[in-house]
Protein backbone atom coordinates (compact mmCIF):
# COMPACT_ATOMS: atom_id res chain seq x y z
CA UNK A 1 0.00 0.00 0.00
CA UNK A 2 1.22 3.55 -0.70
CA UNK A 3 1.73 5.96 2.16
CA UNK A 4 -1.34 7.94 3.31
CA UNK A 5 -2.16 11.11 1.37
CA UNK A 6 -1.16 13.77 3.88
CA UNK A 7 -2.16 17.09 2.32
CA UNK A 8 -3.57 20.34 3.65
CA UNK A 9 -7.17 19.93 4.76
CA UNK A 10 -7.15 16.14 4.75
CA UNK A 11 -7.37 13.83 7.77
CA UNK A 12 -3.83 13.18 8.98
CA UNK A 13 -4.30 11.68 12.44
CA UNK A 14 -6.87 10.07 14.72
CA UNK A 15 -6.89 9.61 18.43
CA UNK A 16 -8.95 7.82 21.04
CA UNK A 17 -10.28 9.59 24.12
CA UNK A 18 -10.92 6.69 26.50
CA UNK A 19 -11.97 6.34 30.13
CA UNK A 20 -10.07 3.04 30.35
CA UNK A 21 -6.89 3.14 28.31
CA UNK A 22 -5.69 -0.24 29.57
CA UNK A 23 -8.89 -1.92 28.42
CA UNK A 24 -8.76 -0.03 25.13
CA UNK A 25 -5.16 -1.05 24.57
CA UNK A 26 -6.02 -4.72 25.05
CA UNK A 27 -9.14 -4.49 22.87
CA UNK A 28 -7.49 -2.85 19.85
CA UNK A 29 -4.40 -5.05 20.23
CA UNK A 30 -6.50 -8.21 20.09
CA UNK A 31 -8.82 -6.91 17.37
CA UNK A 32 -6.44 -5.11 15.01
CA UNK A 33 -2.96 -6.22 16.10
CA UNK A 34 -1.99 -2.81 17.47
CA UNK A 35 0.85 -2.16 19.89
CA UNK A 36 0.88 0.70 22.41
CA UNK A 37 3.99 2.86 22.66
CA UNK A 38 5.07 4.08 26.13
CA UNK A 39 2.95 6.97 27.38
CA UNK A 40 4.45 10.47 27.38
CA UNK A 41 3.98 12.05 30.77
CA UNK A 42 5.08 15.43 29.43
CA UNK A 43 1.97 15.32 27.24
CA UNK A 44 -0.49 14.23 29.92
CA UNK A 45 0.05 10.51 29.45
CA UNK A 46 -0.76 10.59 25.73
CA UNK A 47 0.54 7.57 23.84
CA UNK A 48 0.47 6.24 20.29
CA UNK A 49 -0.64 2.99 18.71
CA UNK A 50 1.43 1.28 16.04
CA UNK A 51 0.73 -1.61 13.69
CA UNK A 52 3.72 -3.46 12.29
CA UNK A 53 5.89 -0.61 13.54
CA UNK A 54 3.95 2.16 11.80
CA UNK A 55 2.14 4.89 13.73
CA UNK A 56 -1.62 4.94 13.11
CA UNK A 57 -3.37 6.56 16.10
CA UNK A 58 -3.02 8.18 19.49
CA UNK A 59 -4.77 7.67 22.80
CA UNK A 60 -5.48 9.88 25.80
CA UNK A 61 -7.21 9.06 29.07
CA UNK A 62 -10.64 10.62 29.52
CA UNK A 63 -10.82 11.55 33.20
CA UNK A 64 -14.36 12.91 32.83
CA UNK A 65 -13.46 16.41 33.93
CA UNK A 66 -14.11 17.97 30.52
CA UNK A 67 -17.56 16.44 30.23
CA UNK A 68 -16.81 14.77 26.91
CA UNK A 69 -17.79 11.16 26.21
CA UNK A 70 -15.27 8.57 25.09
CA UNK A 71 -14.78 9.01 21.34
CA UNK A 72 -12.53 8.68 18.35
CA UNK A 73 -11.37 12.05 17.05
CA UNK A 74 -10.07 13.21 13.68
CA UNK A 75 -7.39 15.82 12.99
CA UNK A 76 -7.02 17.65 9.68
CA UNK A 77 -3.68 18.80 8.36
CA UNK A 78 -2.91 22.50 8.07
CA UNK A 79 0.14 24.60 7.27
CA UNK A 80 -1.06 27.39 9.58
CA UNK A 81 -2.83 26.38 12.77
CA UNK A 82 -3.08 30.00 13.93
CA UNK A 83 -4.97 30.89 10.75
CA UNK A 84 -7.40 28.01 11.34
CA UNK A 85 -8.15 29.27 14.85
CA UNK A 86 -8.59 32.83 13.58
CA UNK A 87 -10.94 31.81 10.75
CA UNK A 88 -13.08 29.40 12.77
CA UNK A 89 -15.34 31.90 14.61
CA UNK A 90 -15.72 33.98 11.44
CA UNK A 91 -17.33 30.99 9.73
CA UNK A 92 -19.66 29.84 12.48
CA UNK A 93 -17.35 27.61 14.48
CA UNK A 94 -15.80 27.79 17.93
CA UNK A 95 -12.22 27.35 19.15
CA UNK A 96 -12.13 24.77 21.96
CA UNK A 97 -8.51 25.38 22.84
CA UNK A 98 -6.04 27.87 21.44
CA UNK A 99 -3.20 26.70 19.22
CA UNK A 100 -0.42 25.06 21.19
CA UNK A 101 2.99 23.70 20.37
CA UNK A 102 3.33 19.96 21.09
CA UNK A 103 7.07 19.68 21.64
CA UNK A 104 8.96 18.97 18.43
CA UNK A 105 6.00 17.09 16.98
CA UNK A 106 3.97 20.03 15.67
CA UNK A 107 1.21 22.43 16.68
CA UNK A 108 -2.43 21.70 17.41
CA UNK A 109 -5.80 23.30 18.03
CA UNK A 110 -9.25 21.83 18.62
CA UNK A 111 -12.35 23.46 17.20
CA UNK A 112 -16.07 22.87 16.86
CA UNK A 113 -17.66 23.27 13.43
CA UNK A 114 -21.06 24.97 12.83
CA UNK A 115 -22.92 21.70 13.29
CA UNK A 116 -21.29 21.00 16.67
CA UNK A 117 -18.74 18.36 15.63
CA UNK A 118 -15.30 18.53 17.22
CA UNK A 119 -12.28 18.34 14.92
CA UNK A 120 -8.58 18.94 15.42
CA UNK A 121 -6.18 20.89 13.24
CA UNK A 122 -2.59 19.69 13.09
CA UNK A 123 0.38 21.65 11.76
CA UNK A 124 3.14 19.06 11.51
CA UNK A 125 6.76 19.45 12.42
CA UNK A 126 8.57 16.17 13.13
CA UNK A 127 5.33 14.16 13.40
CA UNK A 128 3.57 14.29 10.04
CA UNK A 129 0.61 12.01 10.80
CA UNK A 130 -0.44 8.40 10.49
CA UNK A 131 1.95 6.23 8.51
CA UNK A 132 -0.43 3.66 7.06
CA UNK A 133 -4.09 3.65 6.00
CA UNK A 134 -6.34 1.37 4.00
CA UNK A 135 -4.77 -1.90 5.14
CA UNK A 136 -6.61 -4.33 7.39
CA UNK A 137 -6.61 -3.01 10.96
CA UNK A 138 -5.85 0.60 9.98
CA UNK A 139 -7.99 3.69 9.27
CA UNK A 140 -9.75 3.51 5.91
CA UNK A 141 -12.23 6.42 5.72
CA UNK A 142 -13.25 9.54 7.63
CA UNK A 143 -16.83 10.81 7.55
CA UNK A 144 -18.53 13.76 9.20
CA UNK A 145 -22.19 13.31 10.12
CA UNK A 146 -24.11 16.55 10.65
CA UNK A 147 -27.61 18.02 10.68
CA UNK A 148 -26.23 21.43 9.67
CA UNK A 149 -25.10 20.25 6.26
CA UNK A 150 -24.81 23.38 4.13
CA UNK A 151 -23.02 25.62 6.68
CA UNK A 152 -20.76 22.72 7.62
CA UNK A 153 -19.72 22.02 4.03
CA UNK A 154 -19.04 25.74 3.58
CA UNK A 155 -17.00 25.77 6.80
CA UNK A 156 -14.58 23.06 5.68
CA UNK A 157 -14.29 24.67 2.27
CA UNK A 158 -13.59 28.16 3.66
CA UNK A 159 -11.56 27.32 6.78
CA UNK A 160 -9.64 24.20 5.72
CA UNK A 161 -9.52 24.87 1.97
CA UNK A 162 -11.46 21.78 0.94
CA UNK A 163 -11.94 21.11 -2.75
CA UNK A 164 -15.57 20.08 -2.24
CA UNK A 165 -17.17 17.59 -4.63
CA UNK A 166 -20.94 17.01 -4.40
CA UNK A 167 -21.47 13.29 -4.69
CA UNK A 168 -25.22 13.35 -4.10
CA UNK A 169 -27.71 16.19 -3.53
CA UNK A 170 -31.20 14.75 -3.13
CA UNK A 171 -33.63 15.17 -0.24
CA UNK A 172 -32.91 11.58 0.79
CA UNK A 173 -29.13 11.60 0.49
CA UNK A 174 -26.79 14.57 0.60
CA UNK A 175 -23.09 13.79 0.60
CA UNK A 176 -19.99 15.80 -0.26
CA UNK A 177 -16.36 14.72 -0.36
CA UNK A 178 -12.93 16.25 -0.13
CA UNK A 179 -11.73 15.50 -3.65
CA UNK A 180 -13.47 13.09 -5.99
CA UNK A 181 -13.17 9.62 -7.46
CA UNK A 182 -10.07 7.71 -6.42
CA UNK A 183 -8.77 10.92 -4.86
CA UNK A 184 -11.49 11.21 -2.22
CA UNK A 185 -10.01 11.74 1.24
CA UNK A 186 -13.04 12.38 3.51
CA UNK A 187 -16.80 12.84 3.39
CA UNK A 188 -19.61 14.92 4.88
CA UNK A 189 -23.06 13.37 5.21
CA UNK A 190 -26.35 15.14 5.87
CA UNK A 191 -28.04 13.29 8.74
CA UNK A 192 -31.17 15.48 8.64
CA UNK A 193 -33.37 12.94 6.79
CA UNK A 194 -32.79 10.29 9.44
CA UNK A 195 -34.55 9.94 12.80
CA UNK A 196 -32.77 10.33 16.10
CA UNK A 197 -30.85 13.09 17.80
CA UNK A 198 -27.27 11.84 17.53
CA UNK A 199 -24.94 14.85 17.79
CA UNK A 200 -22.70 15.82 14.90
CA UNK A 201 -19.50 13.80 14.89
CA UNK A 202 -16.62 12.51 12.82
CA UNK A 203 -16.82 8.76 12.24
CA UNK A 204 -13.67 6.71 11.67
CA UNK A 205 -13.83 3.57 9.53
CA UNK A 206 -11.26 0.81 9.99
CA UNK A 207 -10.51 -1.68 7.24
CA UNK A 208 -11.06 -5.37 7.97
CA UNK A 209 -10.72 -8.41 5.74
CA UNK A 210 -14.04 -9.94 6.86
CA UNK A 211 -16.72 -7.77 8.49
CA UNK A 212 -18.69 -10.64 10.01
CA UNK A 213 -15.60 -12.28 11.48
CA UNK A 214 -14.53 -8.90 12.88
CA UNK A 215 -17.94 -8.43 14.51
CA UNK A 216 -17.72 -11.84 16.13
CA UNK A 217 -14.29 -10.97 17.49
CA UNK A 218 -15.48 -7.56 18.72
CA UNK A 219 -18.24 -9.24 20.72
CA UNK A 220 -15.79 -11.80 22.12
CA UNK A 221 -13.60 -8.94 23.32
CA UNK A 222 -16.40 -7.14 25.16
CA UNK A 223 -17.53 -4.77 22.40
CA UNK A 224 -20.95 -4.64 20.80
CA UNK A 225 -22.73 -4.08 17.51
CA UNK A 226 -24.47 -0.70 17.18
CA UNK A 227 -25.63 -1.11 13.55
CA UNK A 228 -25.45 -4.56 11.95
CA UNK A 229 -23.31 -5.24 8.91
CA UNK A 230 -24.81 -4.43 5.53
CA UNK A 231 -23.56 -4.65 1.98
CA UNK A 232 -23.11 -1.32 0.21
CA UNK A 233 -21.43 -0.19 -3.03
CA UNK A 234 -18.43 0.74 -0.88
CA UNK A 235 -18.04 -2.56 0.95
CA UNK A 236 -19.66 -4.40 3.84
CA UNK A 237 -20.11 -1.87 6.66
CA UNK A 238 -21.02 -2.03 10.34
CA UNK A 239 -21.05 0.36 13.28
CA UNK A 240 -19.63 -1.12 16.47
CA UNK A 241 -18.42 -0.02 19.88
CA UNK A 242 -15.45 -0.95 22.05
CA UNK A 243 -15.88 -2.04 25.71
CA UNK A 244 -16.25 1.55 27.03
CA UNK A 245 -18.85 2.37 24.40
CA UNK A 246 -16.65 4.27 21.95
CA UNK A 247 -18.20 3.87 18.53
CA UNK A 248 -16.32 3.26 15.31
CA UNK A 249 -17.05 1.64 11.97
CA UNK A 250 -15.58 -1.26 10.11
CA UNK A 251 -15.50 -1.77 6.36
CA UNK A 252 -14.57 -4.84 4.35
CA UNK A 253 -13.97 -4.20 0.67
CA UNK A 254 -16.04 -6.16 -1.81
CA UNK A 255 -12.99 -7.44 -3.63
Amino acid sequence: MPAPTLVTGAPCWIDLYSSDTDQATAFYRDLFGWNAEPSMEEFGGYFTFTKDGKHIAGCMRNDGEQGYPDAWGVHLMTDDVEAIAAATPKHGGKVEFAPMVVGENGSSTMITDPGGAHVGAWQPNQQKGFEVTGESGTPAWFELHTRAYEPTVAFYRDVFGWDVYTMSDTDEFRYSTLGEGEGQLAGIMDDSPYPGDEPAHWAVYFAVSDADAAIARIEELGGRVVRPAEDTPYGRLATVADPTGTQFRIVANNS
